[in-house]
């Protein structure tokens, strides 16, 4: 991500030719070598009001593992080892990771931050608490599965400019440069996976919970010894996971964390004047 729309290719020599667009047109050079590479990306660097922006809305510090997915010139990390954070940059063109180099040692961060000459479809990101990327939306719909597969819940994710079709954006925020030109930055948080069927136990009552789940957004619908309840505010954030249902004159608000197919957390029981709050458990059936 990056400071560059860079790092996708449809091939993936590893040897690479740098021509000129222009010198081929007015030369009339229409076949390229085999391991010529056809960018699906552009190198465009991200203004650093831009680059300030995403690292202030993922709130990027010390004890953060920023990963940029076509790091470019290598602004966007290390501007977050500037702010406390380590991390690391993929690119696949090689001069780009020889300037970000460069400008780790100018900006005397070199020991916080790494860039690597690669795929970023082949690489390791599961380490990540910020996932920072400045590509194409049809890029970042290819990319999805992997953040999916490979991130932990709540991990934040940001872009430059383009969104990932339909997974909606936690936030919105629009940036101006020194240009004057208008920005926009995407930002998500990596959501917990809680679709499905859960139950639990609360003072000797059993309850059963219906999920389904798209990205970020949830609709519940929860039982109690086989009575509906009313339920609302539901939400699932990151690791984190809350609703609240009503049983007649007994109002439950439920909060907890996921974790390994279990949700563990407390909830407010308001009974009259019997409020409490308790642990529950619920196991994913």
């Amino acid at each position: 991500m990056s400071s560059t729309k860079i790092s996708v290719f449809k091939v993936k020599p590893y040897k690479y030719l740098q021509f000129s667009v222009l010198s081929v047109l007015l030369l009339g050079l229409v076949s390229l070598p085999s391991q010529a590479q056809d960018l699906d990306v552009p190198y465009v660097p991200t203004p650093q009001p831009v680059v300030d922006k995403m690292l202030e809305v993922t709130d990027v510090g010390e004890g953060d593992y920023v990963i940029d997915l076509g790091s470019g010139d290598g602004r966007i990390v290390v501007t977050a080892a500037r702010r406390g954070a380590v991390g690391h940059g993929i690119d696949l063109d090689p001069q780009r990771i020889k300037e970000a180099r460069a400008n780790a040692e100018k900006n005397a961060v070199e020991d916080r931050v790494v860039f690597i000459n690669g795929d970023i479809f082949e690489a390791d990101i599961s380490q990540a608490s910020v996932i920072t990327m400045y590509l194409l939306t049809s890029v970042n719909r290819k990319l999805r599965p992997e953040l999916f597969e490979q991130l932990r819940p709540g991990t934040r994710v940001v872009s430059h400019s383009f969104d990932m079709g339909d997974w909606e954006p936690d936030s919105t925020l629009r940036v101006e440069s020194s240009t004057g030109r208008n920005h926009t930055v995407y930002y998500w948080v990596m959501p917990a996976q809680v679709g499905g069927n859960w139950s639990w136990n609360v003072e000797g009552d059993s309850f059963d919970l219906s999920v389904e789940q798209q990205y970020q957004k949830i609709d519940v619908a929860l039982e109690s010894n086989g009575r509906e309840l009313a339920t609302d505010h539901a939400v699932v954030k990151g690791e984190r996971v809350s609703f609240t249902a009503d049983m007649g004159d007994r109002h439950y608000v439920y909060s907890g964390r996921v974790e390994d197919g279990v949700i563990n957390g407390t909830v407010q029981i308001h009974d009259g004047e019997n409020d409490r709050v308790l642990h529950w458990s619920a196991s994913k059936n």
